[in-house]
């Protein structure tokens, strides 16, 4: 197995990969690991991975560029295509059945955000989303430490008959209960996929009336099972109860 990552602190991985259990199977050529610095696929002399998000608000995105060329360059490297994974309140919580899943796959790259979140459009370069729990952290890195432990560990030899569990995580939400609303940066426009006109309009009511409903879209669509406690109007709730048939069915809101 190779487990690949890339952020913005390359460094921050290799302490850990290369201590206790994790170094022992690595030593034993159980798993390889290269870390990758995104900076590197930047294109300025200040090497900027962040901008200001469209729209207004605190906080700044990861461009969707330097990840676009990162990722698409690390890929083409080698003879297998790693499974790209993002992590993401919109992801699927991460699970030992989730690790156990993954802990079959050949090539991993981890891909760890920073800042207040990534340009939305970065997301289409992800093979998995995944979320480790319901809190918020600084970067990706340790959610991709966490995923490794978990993966590393169930494979043939690392761990001999000591083995352990992972509980059950569940992603961060916000507005209300809900996921936050999708965000972008510049371009405006990246390969024909525009930012939505009314965040580029100026007009913040029109903004915050679009990002409520993105909001209430992406949860009802990515985790259905955030809205029975979310805080809706109830106009909201009867549009929630419409969008989560549509995305998955007459039975998705029942569990």
């Amino acid at each position: 197995m190779l487990i690949e990552t890339l952020s913005v602190f390359p460094e921050l991985f290799e302490p850990y990969m290369s201590t206790s259990i994790m170094g022992r199977a690595r030593a034993r050529g159980l798993f390889d690991f290269k870390s990758y610095d995104l900076r590197d696929w930047t294109h300025d002399r200040h090497r900027t991975v962040d901008d200001a998000p469209f729209g207004g608000g605190a906080g700044m995105l990861m461009k969707v560029e330097p990840l676009h060329d990162a990722i698409t360059d690390i890929s083409s490297r080698g003879d297998v295509r790693p499974c790209v994974v993002f992590f993401t309140p919109c992801g699927v919580p991460f699970t030992q059945h989730v690790a156990e899943r993954l802990s079959s796959v050949e090539r991993i790259l981890f891909v760890c955000g920073r800042y207040e979140g990534m340009d939305e459009r970065a997301y289409a370069l992800a093979d998995e989303r995944l979320s480790i729990g319901d809190y918020v952290l600084t970067g990706g890195e340790l959610p991709a430490l966490v995923v490794s432990d978990a993966i590393i560990r169930l494979l043939p030899g690392a761990l001999g008959n000591d083995m352990g569990s992972v509980d059950e995580s569940f992603s961060t939400c916000e507005d209300g209960g809900l996921l936050e609303y999708a965000q972008y940066t510049r371009p405006a426009d990246f390969n024909g996929n525009a930012v939505p006109e009314v965040l580029l309009s100026g007009d913040h009511s029109k903004v915050d009336a679009w990002r409520r409903a993105s909001a209430l879209e992406r949860t009802c669509r990515w985790r259905p099972d955030l809205i029975e406690s979310a805080r809706l109007t109830n106009g909201e709730r009867v549009l929630a109860t419409e969008l989560i048939t549509r995305f998955h069915g007459s039975k998705a809101g029942e569990a």
